[in-house]
């Protein structure tokens, strides 16, 4: 496949989102772009159409965060104000009743294979991810995108196991809570 620049043209947008994310430095995620196209661009033999060329870039640019969180180059200003407007308990009354049901029947979400085929699933689920609390967006794209363990979050972020494990499922309840909001509810 002839590699077409105008490609990572379009794609460059959703990458430096996703650094952004990661790194909190403006600076450092355009590096970490920069460099990911770079070496795109240097070695475009290297992609064998085994998946899609986004995917194979996004797979480059997490190597290249990934390389510069254990490098120890970049600058986190975390809010202490972690938990946004709603506390646990705001949250599990408004899911669940006193006798601890849940307060609705889960949803059907119909065919999940389908629905993650869908370019737009993405697009509302990357504003739901962007709509969570700096920290906790943080730590739940590295969990899933970036895919580290608990220690190696953990350690990167300087907090305890449990709090990664708190962090991570108030994303996910966030996360499910805006994802039926917007886009599985739109579809009823």
């Amino acid at each position: 496949m002839a590699l077409d620049p105008r490609q990572l043209e379009i794609l460059r947008p959703q990458l430096v989102r996703f650094a952004a994310l990661q790194l909190r430095n403006d600076a450092l995620a355009e590096d970490a772009v920069s460099e990911t196209i770079l070496a795109v661009l240097e070695h475009p033999d290297r992609f064998q159409e085994q998946s899609s060329f986004k995917t194979y870039v996004i797979g480059i640019l997490k190597h290249k965060l990934l390389d510069q969180l254990r490098r120890g180059k970049r600058e986190v200003q975390l809010s202490s104000d972690e938990d946004g407007d709603r506390s646990d308990a705001d949250m599990m009354d408004a899911l669940f009743t006193p006798a601890g049901h849940a307060m609705e029947a889960a949803p059907s979400w119909g065919n999940p294979d389908e629905t993650l085929e869908r370019k737009e699933f993405f697009d509302i689920l990357q504003l739901c991810i962007d709509k969570l609390p700096a920290k906790t967006g943080r730590i739940f794209m590295m969990r899933e995108w970036l895919e580290l363990d608990t220690d190696a979050i953990c350690k990167e972020l300087d907090i305890t196991a449990a709090n990664a494990w708190v962090l991570l499922h108030r994303a996910r309840t966030r996360l499910k809570e805006c994802l039926q909001l917007s886009w599985f509810g739109a579809q009823a």
